[in-house]
């Protein structure tokens, strides 16, 4: 059962945009970006793998580092939230394995009877993909949970902006991330729009329904 209308569905996505200007007194609810937090981990993935980690940075000081190499985008200093969507730099093997063993887990079921699923998901990403490709796999896994933030965001009537102006070796440097094994790939920022923001009056701007949908 829906628990929202498919009329208020297609409201909030025509109501957000890419935010450009956030109110940096306006904050997040604790209850609200728990949710989203939550939605984060809900995302879907090939194979359920989740190549991922999702970096919360909360320290306005890094933040403000994070401005100028963000080609001085203010979003990520004065945005409610920032999460820095990263990949794990040396997934391998043993990560198929910790997925595997996650799903004996939570479902109850002997892990020795998952080893087809587990040698399928080896032979696809191990033996039929170098480093390179496995990389570009991930990097695809991790915008279907940028998509996936942006949406839950609008549903809740929070604001959003996907961003890629940045540099990410310097965010893995400010960040630390290298030592976490983990590689910056794109920023998400959220919080409420300033009353200054003139992109949030204008009209959105998408090819028409005939233009993008192909029914075959």
């Amino acid at each position: 059962m829906s628990t929202i209308t498919r009329e208020q569905l297609l409201h909030q996505l025509q109501w957000r945009y890419a935010t450009k200007q956030f109110d940096p007194a306006r904050k997040i609810s604790a209850p609200d970006w728990s949710a989203l937090e939550e939605a984060l981990v809900l995302t879907a993935s090939s194979f359920g793998l989740q190549p991922w980690k999702f970096v919360v940075v909360t320290d306005p000081a890094q933040r403000e580092k994070l401005v100028p190499v963000s080609w001085g985008q203010r979003q990520v200093a004065d945005a409610s939230h920032l999460v820095v969507f990263a990949l794990k730099k040396n997934f391998s093997e043993a990560d198929v394995k910790a997925y595997v063993d996650r799903i004996a887990s939570v479902r109850s079921i002997p892990a020795d009877s998952l080893a087809p699923y587990n040698d399928m998901m080896i032979g696809s990403l191990f033996k039929g993909r170098d480093a390179a490709a496995r990389k570009i796999w991930a990097i695809n896994q991790i915008y279907i949970a940028l998509g996936n933030f942006l949406t839950s965001t609008a549903v809740l009537g929070i604001d959003s902006c996907p961003m890629e102006g940045i540099d990410p070796v310097k965010y893995d440097e400010i960040l630390g991330l290298d030592a976490l094994g983990l590689a910056t790939v794109v920023v998400g920022v959220a919080g409420y729009r300033a009353a200054t923001d003139k992109y949030a009056a204008l009209k959105k701007v998408r090819f028409e329904h005939k233009d993008v949908i192909v029914t075959l």
